[in-house]
């Protein structure tokens, strides 16, 4: 008997409670969540997804083919703040393929996207993959040799444009 009169409250409690939410509301407050699998999720698409950065930290987002048409993309989230930065890698699957849950690159362009890395990318699930960001070069390594050809390289460039126009 008690029971019963627990059970009816509970059903009368949910039904208020679901008067009051919306239809997108109530199917997010279902045990499974919505019915949309993420990207790359079910292994299905022609691309390698290699995350770099959560979603969560960027606020919309914007895709860069790199090299030729197709082949590998740049996923770029802009923040806050306004900054942007790369949130995942898009492979294709004529660059790269699965072995052993990692991902070897077959390509130059490939590898050198993977050399770029901070960590080889990990096995999430289908065609999902996650890796570390660039390394961070500690400030006492500063300037590398790097950023020095590039500083002079940048340096000759305004000198040649300041000589061509006087």
């Amino acid at each position: 008997m008690a029971a019963t009169r627990t059970r009816s409250r509970n059903i009368k409690r949910a039904q208020r409670a679901w008067r009051g939410m919306s239809s997108r509301a109530r199917s997010r407050a279902q045990p499974e969540g919505r019915g949309r699998a993420k990207p790359g999720a079910k292994g299905g698409g022609a691309f390698f997804h290699i995350e770099v950065r959560p979603r969560r930290e960027f606020k919309t987002f914007r895709t860069q083919d790199i090299g030729k048409r197709g082949g590998i993309e740049r996923v770029a989230g802009k923040r806050a703040s306004g900054s942007w930065s790369t949130q995942k890698w898009l492979i294709g699957k004529e660059h790269a393929h699965k072995a052993n849950g990692r991902l070897v690159p077959d390509s130059r362009d490939a590898k050198r996207i993977f050399a770029m890395l901070g960590s080889a990318p990990k096995h999430l699930g289908g065609d999902r993959f996650r890796a570390a960001d660039r390394p961070d070069v500690p400030e006492r390594v500063k300037p590398t040799a790097a950023q020095r050809r590039a500083r002079m390289r940048n340096i000759a460039r305004a000198q040649a444009a300041r000589h061509a126009r006087a």
